[in-house]
């Protein structure tokens, strides 16, 4: 490490992954390790996955450290995911980090799970003030910087787009996404669904029960995967040039589970043309749940002076990203 370099160790645990990450002050991401949970059947059983996280946690926390080159004796911090997320899992984390900072004497940091994906966006692609568009399995929202912290200008009314297409892939027999994605490419007519945007919010569950009305009359399920698809990537990329206008920023960057989309990035990468501005993806590796965004926002937190006492450090499995003092905006690793 160079001197006066910051290694802070991160714990993922909000929903079906554990992961583990290792991140210094310079930007450098020494590790990332994630286990995930996989239910019998149905979504995630929180407890089942609480259980998961707490057995593979041991093992996780040692690859991660192998893999870093390095022992707990140099972490200088420690981090977890304090929320949003379910409840057992959230505290699983939580209970490992507070431990491992009371054995090391090290400080300890609650991170926001939704501000970690919007951070270890920036910091892997590079863009520095963009307009976020956070999509994934249980999150959906347009945020960007703004005095302080990241304001929503939009979110979803109900469901999450991960989780219609999900639900909607499971429910068809094609399996979750990405495979509903696949299947789109092998559909040949558009079927109309109900576009819900309002303002910059967006509604999920009308598209998602119409779509499987559509499958359960005989519609073909190519025809309807590349229906629902391109009306869920459609109401995103609307959304996001709502917010690109208004706010007159010329960066969009995409982050969450459905970043690795290829089409959503093909759309979004058409409308931000239109505005002169440039569409940010953040890198495979880093869009699902992983312990290397809790880490480097984590290490960001601590150059910032935001950490807390173990006392003060309970869960929020409703925690917002706008109630996050954002202290570290400016902060390059590269300077």
């Amino acid at each position: 490490m160079t001197s006066g370099e910051k290694i802070v160790l991160g714990i993922e645990s909000t929903a079906h992954t554990f992961g583990v990450g290792v991140a210094t002050s310079k930007g450098r991401i020494l590790a990332n390790i994630n286990r995930t949970y996989t239910p019998r059947s149905g979504g995630i059983h929180p407890r089942e996955a609480a259980q998961h996280h707490s057995y593979i946690a041991p093992e996780t926390i040692r690859t991660a450290l192998t893999s870093a080159g390095i022992s707990l004796k140099e972490i200088d911090g420690v981090a977890f995911s304090v929320g949003p997320g379910m409840g057992p899992c959230l505290r699983v984390g939580a209970t490992i980090a507070r431990a491992l900072s009371l054995k090391l004497n090290v400080p300890l940091i609650t991170v926001n799970h939704g501000v970690a994906h919007i951070e270890i966006g920036r910091l892997t692609t590079g863009c520095r003030d963009p307009v976020v568009l956070y999509v994934a399995g249980g999150n959906t929202l347009i945020t960007a910087y703004r005095d302080g912290r990241y304001r929503i200008f939009g979110e979803t009314l109900d469901i999450a787009a991960g989780n219609c297409l999900d639900v909607f892939g499971i429910k068809v027999g094609v399996g979750p996404m990405p495979n509903p994605e696949i299947k789109a490419s092998e559909g040949e007519k558009f079927y109309e669904l109900p576009y819900r945007v309002k303002g910059m919010d967006v509604s999920f569950s009308g598209i998602l029960t119409a779509a499987l009305k559509l499958v359960k009359s005989g519609v073909r399920v190519e025809d309807v995967c590349y229906s629902i698809v391109e009306t869920v990537y459609s109401m995103l990329v609307e959304v996001t040039e709502r917010a690109l206008a208004y706010t007159e920023k010329r960066e969009v960057l995409i982050v969450g589970g459905l970043g690795r989309s290829k089409r959503l990035r093909e759309m979004m990468s058409e409308m931000v043309k239109i505005h002169g501005a440039e569409a940010y993806v953040v890198e495979p590796e880093y869009a699902g749940d992983n312990g290397a965004m809790i880490a480097w926002t984590g290490v960001l937190q601590l150059i910032s002076g935001q950490t807390t006492s173990v006392e003060n450090s309970s869960v929020k499995p409703r925690y917002r990203i706008d109630e996050v003092e954002v202290k570290w905006y400016e902060y390059n690793p590269l300077d």
